[in-house]
This record gives structure tokens, sequence and C-alpha cells, in this order.
């Protein structure tokens, strides 16, 4: 009977790294949608959220299995309520490399600082997510400490934008729908790493059983 729930256990683990791909792969193409203005990118990245949703929906059908069928002790159950937390960070990861590439869609870009700025933000973000996954199947205390760490570097980005943006509508009004856009893109950015410090903690809760809240 063990080793059929570690069979599932294991499977469950490969479909979460599918999963968190599909996301780094969409806050990817997003940001480079941003660069390139190619919306063949942002249609992409449209249907990547589509198939974020359908893997967040096999998940959770695999961790109702696990919970019905098999008798998962305590450090199992722990396993499977927080995957359940985790890949609705995911989900909505995903969703925002959609409202991401939906602003690009009406957007006259232009070539400036700011979209620099993002394209750097958004690289962080991106390792945030994956090494927050990494963290949750590895059990990995360290790195998801680090990945908590890294999401004050998401929030510097987020505010030297954020100035550069005030800037760039003083110096001219007429920049000012361009740099509302770049706000907005600037902070779903943000909520990516927000996302991914929650999947962290999930990860330190699946070693210790206390949630980052609870220690606090």
């Amino acid at each position: 009977m063990r080793t059929r729930f570690d069979e599932q256990l294991f499977e469950l683990n490969r479909k979460i790294i599918e999963m968190g791909a599909m996301c780094e792969e969409a806050i990817a193409k997003s940001a480079k949608a941003l660069s390139t203005n190619d919306m063949r990118l942002a249609d992409e990245v449209k249907n990547n959220s589509t198939l974020i949703d359908q893997m967040e929906r096999d998940i959770e059908s695999h961790c109702m299995k696990l919970l019905l069928h098999q008798q998962p002790v305590a450090s199992d159950l722990r396993i499977i309520s927080a995957t359940l937390k985790m890949i609705t960070d995911l989900e909505r990861i995903g969703d925002q490399a959609e409202d991401i590439v939906e602003i690009i869609k009406y957007m006259d870009i232009k070539s400036t600082e700011e979209i620099t700025l993002i394209e750097d933000m958004a690289r962080e973000a991106i390792k945030m997510v994956t090494e927050s996954i990494d963290a949750f199947i590895k059990k990995d205390v360290v790195l998801a400490e680090k990945v908590i760490d890294q999401d004050d570097i998401v929030d510097d980005y987020f505010l030297k934008v954020k100035n550069n943006i005030v800037y760039l509508i003083t110096e001219n009004h007429d920049n000012g729908e361009f740099a509302l856009d770049l706000l907005m893109i600037s902070k779903y950015f943000e909520r990516i790493g927000d996302h991914a410090t929650n999947i962290a903690e999930w990860a330190i809760y699946v070693v210790t059983g206390l949630h980052q809240e609870e220690q606090k």
C-alpha cells in the first residue's frame, strides 16, 4: 500500500514540476512580448494559461484521490494540503502573465529604460518561481528561505519602475497612458514574486508543519 502511495506522490511531484514549467514559460513569453511587441507570443501566453488551468484541475483531482483511496499519515497530509494551496498560486501566476499580454496588445510600445527594468524584474520573478518549486519538491527549507528573501529584489525593481514612471509623466503628459500601462505590467510581475514567496512558505510548511503566519 505504501509503495503505491509513494508512486502516486512521485506522479504528483511530476505534475507540479510540469505546471511550474508552464508558468515559467508564460512569464518569459509575456516579458518577451513587451520587449519585442510580438503578438504571437501574446496568443501563446493565453494558450499557456488555459493549459495551466487544466493542470490545476488535474492536480486537484490527483490530491483528492490520494485522500480518498490511501491512508496518508500526518506528513503526507501536509504535502497534499500544501500542494492544493500552492497550485492556486501557480494558477494565478498564469492568469497574471495573461493579464500582462492583454495590456501589451493595446500598447504603443517604445524602447525605454522602464521596459529594460521590467525585463530584469521578470527574470528575477522567473528565478523565484523556479526555485520555489524546487524547494517544494526537494523539501529544501534553506532554498525556500532564499526565495522569500529574493522577493525584496523584485520589490526594489517595482519601486524603481514606479519612480521612473513618475518622472516620465512629469516630463511629458502625453506619456501618461503608456506610463500607466507599464506601471500595471510591473505590478503584475511584482505579484508573481509574491506568489512565488507563498509557494516557498508552503515548502517550509511541508517540512516544519508551521506556516510562516503561524510563526509570527
